[in-house]
């Protein structure tokens, strides 16, 4: 049982996006993944109207340069993983929705393309530990089960450890998986686990960010507390050097956390709370689609 304020919330985003998942995100991702989930088959000589892309150049070298395609197979079914981060750091915003709230519709929706595309969806919730795991079903009933535990969930830890979710992936899911690790990434190295995690899935960051965590308006003396930590100091946003140094040092980190997912070969994917976050999604889709 749901409570009428909790089925009215999944009603809304249903609605909202229902749109976007029947005829523009289920198409994207679908494409954006059809080569993750296929097997080869057999190579057979070119036809007019096969994808260059997959001409087998070494076995049409052998056949006297006659073009010869590789044929794949699609397997039945996709698994998706949604790793979704719940501590602390992600009850902060400065626009219409707290971080963790922008985090959990991004789940939802890309759950409901998962279910849409006849995926199967599983569910890692976490903080600084397992928070809670849904194994990947399909079904109505499931998916439900799915995006009220992404909306409702009250978190026991309070900080993050990203390193928990991915060796936990990698000793319960024994397949490939596709897997969206959601959080805003304030934590501490974590660059071992997800190499391991990225050999075995196929794995895609997306970072939660509000922009008052990126620059910092000009009202005068504000606290600011880490969530996590409990830890605050006072600063002048009137002070010039201040606003443009906590500018600066954010704008770096970001453009690191970019640099750092990109030499690990793992897709990322930036959310900011103030914008929408379906454009990045498509964007996301519409490039992986084209290096398939």
């Amino acid at each position: 049982m749901i409570s009428a304020e909790l089925f009215k919330q999944i009603k809304a985003i249903q609605l909202r996006t229902s749109y976007l998942v029947n005829d523009i995100l289920a198409g994207e991702y679908t494409s954006a993944f059809k080569g993750r989930g296929m097997e080869f088959e057999e190579v057979r000589e070119y036809r007019i109207g096969d994808d260059v892309r997959n001409i087998d150049w070494n076995v049409t070298a052998r056949m006297h340069n006659v073009p010869y395609v590789k044929e794949y197979r699609e397997e039945r079914e996709l698994t998706v993983m949604l790793l979704v981060d719940v501590s602390s750091s992600g009850q902060f915003g400065s626009y219409d929705k707290l971080k963790s709230e922008v985090a959990a519709e991004v789940a939802s929706i890309l759950a409901y393309v998962a279910i849409k595309s006849n995926d199967k969806v599983g569910l890692i919730v976490f903080s600084d530990k397992i928070e809670q795991y849904i194994p990947p079903k399909k079904g109505r009933a499931h998916i439900w089960r799915v995006i009220r535990s992404i909306l409702t969930f009250k978190p026991e830890g309070s900080g993050t450890d990203i390193s928990a979710p991915l060796e936990f992936l990698t000793k319960v899911a024994h397949r490939k998986t596709v897997s969206f690790l959601i959080s805003d990434f304030i934590a501490d190295d974590f660059k071992k686990p997800l190499q391991m995690a990225k050999k075995k899935h196929d794995l895609i960051a997306i970072s939660v960010v509000d922009p008052r965590e990126l620059e910092l308006p000009r009202i005068g003396f504000i606290e600011l507390a880490d969530a996590e930590t409990g830890e605050s100091i006072l600063i002048d946003t009137f002070d010039a050097n201040i606003t443009k140094g906590f500018k600066l040092i954010n704008k770096k980190q970001l453009a690191e956390r970019e640099q750092f997912f990109r030499s690990l070969n793992i897709d990322h994917i930036l959310i900011r709370t103030d914008r929408s976050y379906i454009d990045p999604i498509v964007r996301f889709f519409l490039r992986r689609e084209k290096r398939l």
